[in-house]
């Protein structure tokens, strides 16, 4: 039987994936603090889109202790970001919020895999209202909501990199209340 031309770059390839969803064990970023950068873009079509890039910090806490070898772990993750939205008419195209989120990280593997999926929820708040030509929020005050797939890499998973969309809206406080919905490229540093 005679083998396809490129049978073996696809066993390289796939002996690579597999490598990477491996699960030996392996010490995780988990537990320690972490800096992290993100850039994140939400679609609005002709009428423009909203780009926003944040910095924060994410911190280990849990309502309860966490048991050894337990596949979960939880964070706080505060955060600084700059939305750059088209204006309305003459007001601002740069938006500032400050928020804070509780992540919930489960990674695979028994907790042995360098992947993992986590979601959150937390609260934002905004320097002004954000008002663009196809969006306009009613408040400055925002809840949110994150969901990611990522995965840690070298010295004890002291580098990350996460893909998530995240949600903003006020949850019916007032009207309107269309929500911005952004995916975000996060890249974490564990100390």
């Amino acid at each position: 039987m005679k083998s396809h031309p490129c049978a073996p770059l696809r066993a390289a390839v796939f002996a690579g994936l597999f490598g990477l969803l491996g699960t030996a064990a392996h010490a995780f970023g988990d537990d320690t603090r972490g800096f992290y950068i993100d850039g994140g873009h939400a679609r609005h079509g002709e009428k423009g889109d909203t780009n926003s890039v944040s910095v924060g910090m994410t911190v280990p806490w849990s309502f309860n202790e966490r048991r050894p070898g337990s596949p979960f772990s939880s964070y706080l993750d505060f955060y600084i970001s700059n939305w750059h939205a088209r204006p309305l008419d003459d007001g601002p195209r740069n938006f500032v919020q400050i928020g804070a989120i509780y992540t919930l990280r489960y990674r695979f593997g028994d907790g042995a895999s360098p992947w993992f999926a986590e979601g959150g929820v937390g609260a934002t708040l905004m320097d002004h209202v954000y008002r663009t030509p196809d969006r306009s929020f009613s408040t400055a005050f925002q809840f949110t909501e994150v969901l990611g797939i990522g995965r840690s890499f070298g010295d004890n998973g002291a580098h990350e990199v996460s893909l998530r969309v995240q949600h903003v809206s006020n949850g019916g406080i007032k009207k309107p209340n269309p929500g911005e919905t952004f995916l975000r490229l996060r890249y974490t540093y564990h100390f």
